[in-house]
């Protein structure tokens, strides 16, 4: 039995994209990735990567590693085939981010002998068109370049709530610059009332295999009025129309959200961790 673990090239997009669809809702965040920026990084790109471990020939797990650990992904795979991957990146990967099935990540903090600074177990919830239920607001919208001077601080004040880090002191200068790219994508939805912004959500990865949500949250004045589940179910009508499956991951801690996802019709799939180390 032959193991070896390589970067992937080219040549091995069909393989990759066979092995992240056997289990498409737990790997729906990479198959994006793949589908916006290939598996080869290309000119004025950050740095990334994906390496695969092959068994006889066979394409059995991948880890995708943004610049040299910024970012890293497994993908829904056995735990001892991806700690294969990290253990010939051991000496090369510097882990700061990580996000994927909580035995998997378990393994990969082992693995690059980190302790993370913010430790969060989410659950993963996904849905298709068929399982929603009646909520809508049509009043949701795209944000505009327009709405950034309200959008900034309502951005930084999510990654407060959910992982006790202030991306504006951390990144005065990135951060703002990162609000502004996804909204020249189309990809950031906000309520408003009276002038006020109340309430956004992001589509993070998307591809042709569905899309994943992220950063839902409603100020803190505005939460208990519905905002969330009627928002939530707006997005995901909409977003169904063209797709097959979003999903959605939830930390554990917010158990009203919990219960919000699941009213909208989200189904729970396996458990998550995401940990982020300085």
């Amino acid at each position: 039995m032959a193991v070896t673990v390589e970067p992937l090239g080219p040549s091995h997009v069909a393989a990759l994209k066979a092995l992240l669809t056997r289990d498409t809702p737990h790997n729906l965040y990479l198959l994006g990735l793949v589908e916006e920026f290939g598996v080869v990084c290309g000119p004025n790109r950050a740095p990334f990567a994906f390496h695969g471990r092959f068994q006889d020939g066979e394409l059995t797990a991948v880890l995708f590693v943004g610049g040299n650990g910024g970012l890293v992904v497994p993908s829904a795979s056995a735990p001892q085939h991806v700690a294969d991957i990290a253990r010939t990146l051991a000496d090369k990967v510097q882990l700061k981010s990580c996000i994927g099935e909580k035995p998997l990540v378990d393994a990969l903090c082992q693995h690059f002998s980190v302790t993370p600074k913010v430790s969060r177990l989410h659950k993963l919830f996904y849905v298709s068109a068929d399982d929603l239920g009646p909520f809508t607001n049509p009043l949701l919208r795209v944000a505009t370049e327009a709405d950034l001077p309200q959008l900034v601080p309502l951005a930084a004040e999510c990654v407060k709530e959910l992982f006790e880090r202030d991306p504006l002191a951390e990144d005065p200068e990135g951060f703002p610059v990162r609000i502004r790219q996804r909204v020249r994508a189309g990809r950031t939805y906000v309520l408003e009332e009276k002038g006020r912004l109340v309430l956004k959500l992001d589509v993070g990865s998307r591809s042709q295999y569905g899309a994943e949500l992220e950063g839902v949250y409603t100020v803190p004045d505005e939460r208990g009025k519905g905002h969330a589940i009627l928002c939530l179910g707006q997005i995901s009508r909409f977003l169904l129309s063209s797709l097959p499956r979003l999903t959605l991951r939830v930390d554990d801690s917010r158990t009203s959200f919990v219960n919000i996802a699941r009213k909208v019709g989200y189904l729970t799939g396996r458990a998550q961790r995401l940990v982020w180390a300085p």
